[in-house]
């Protein structure tokens, strides 16, 4: 891959800059050992950009995630900022990021390694082999329509709303998205709402499957309540392969789906726009689940292993380097297949280590699969 790749580091807050300091150990391993290569630069976001700038995200960042051809990203937050004004939250950094790069597909894997299915809060048969793909629409429905609010009544009481509104265009171009993730995986999606009682539900279950019709060749389409999609996520969450749902039910059902694995500690998502026609550049932006867990930051305990996993999901969904990825994936595999655990996904008999020592861990394997 040419050298000139760019790519934006955004560690954040909390156990972000810890979490990033190790993976950047293994990039620095790829580009020495496997000729992948980036033009590095670092940012501020978050809590971070706030104490430095009086803001979350400032003009200058914004535009080198705008120009870069990967964001990676680590967690923002801390009870520190908790009383800041809403609009300087670290959190609207974040969300700025996604929305002025356009990141409407959000991709949040639930996989359960071998090593880990004990650690799932169901059923060892229930999850061992499990390998789910949720695609959440990011920049639309309810966390951005309007109107929304909280206005004072003529009796004194107050009333808050938002605003559930989806438009034919963005359900479409989720859900190509959703049909082109499927096809690389067993072909089948079921597609969530809640068409029985929302209209922007009715919507999203007649545009689907239209598009079904027009463009699913090689795609199995089935449609599910959010409700029953939750309650099938524990009853028997195999049954699934990729799920694609609004903003609201996303955040829901993701999170849902994230605890079958055993640890928000293990868990990479993919923030995804849309591909350029002339140049074929894709805004993209990769981030751990886990946030900012300020309560364990600057004491060695952050689980490293799920903005590792983030980084293979850039290299497979930004640069097509899916060999480079699936070695990473296996030298996680082998490392909690020793033993190897962080505090957050400690079993009896193994071996607690810090976050240094699982990156060592992770890096003495793949030198051993490379033959280094």
């Amino acid at each position: 891959m040419a050298a000139n790749k760019k790519l934006l580091v955004l560690p954040g807050d909390g156990i972000g800059p810890e979490v990033m300091r190790e993976v950047l150990r293994v990039v620095d391993w790829m580009a020495k050992h496997r000729a992948v290569g980036f033009d590095l630069q670092e940012g501020l976001v978050g809590g971070a950009a706030f104490d430095a700038h009086g803001t979350p995200l400032t003009d200058e960042t914004m535009a080198d995630a705008a120009a870069a051809d990967a964001v990676l990203f680590g967690a923002v937050g801390g009870p520190q900022y908790d009383s800041l004004p809403f609009e300087q939250k670290p959190e609207r950094g974040l969300l700025q990021l996604r929305k002025e790069m356009d990141l409407f597909a959000n991709l949040r894997p639930a996989i359960v390694f071998d090593a880990m299915a004990d650690s799932s809060s169901l059923k060892r048969d229930l999850v061992a082999g499990l390998d789910i793909l949720i695609l959440r629409e990011l920049t639309g429905g309810i966390y951005f329509a309007q109107p929304r609010g909280i206005d004072e009544m003529a009796d004194g009481s107050r009333k808050g709303y938002d605003t559930n509104l989806y438009t034919t265009p963005e359900i479409e171009r989720v859900g190509r998205v959703a049909f082109d993730l499927a096809r690389k995986r067993q072909g089948r999606l079921t597609s969530v709402e809640k068409a029985n009682v929302m209209m922007s539900g009715v919507l999203w279950r007649e545009t689907m499957t239209a598009l079904h019709a027009a463009e699913g060749d090689g795609v199995e389409m089935s449609h599910m309540y959010a409700d029953n999609c939750a309650m099938q996520l524990v009853r028997n969450p195999k049954q699934f392969d990729v799920i694609v749902t609004d903003n609201l039910f996303g955040d829901i059902l993701s999170d849902c789906a994230a605890m079958l694995t055993g640890s928000l500690g293990m868990l990479p998502s993919a923030s995804l726009g849309a591909i350029d026609e002339t140049t074929g550049k894709r805004h993209a932006l990769y981030e751990p689940v886990h946030g900012s867990a300020p309560d364990i930051a600057g004491q060695g305990l952050a689980n490293p292993l799920a903005e590792l996993l983030s980084y293979t999901m850039l290299l497979r969904y930004s640069f097509d380097m899916n060999e480079d990825a699936d070695l990473i994936e296996q030298a996680v595999q082998n490392v909690l297949n020793s033993g190897i655990r962080t505090a957050d996904i400690m079993q009896d008999g193994m071996a607690r280590v810090s976050s240094t020592v699982m990156m060592d861990s992770v890096l003495k394997e793949l030198n051993k699969l490379a033959g280094v």
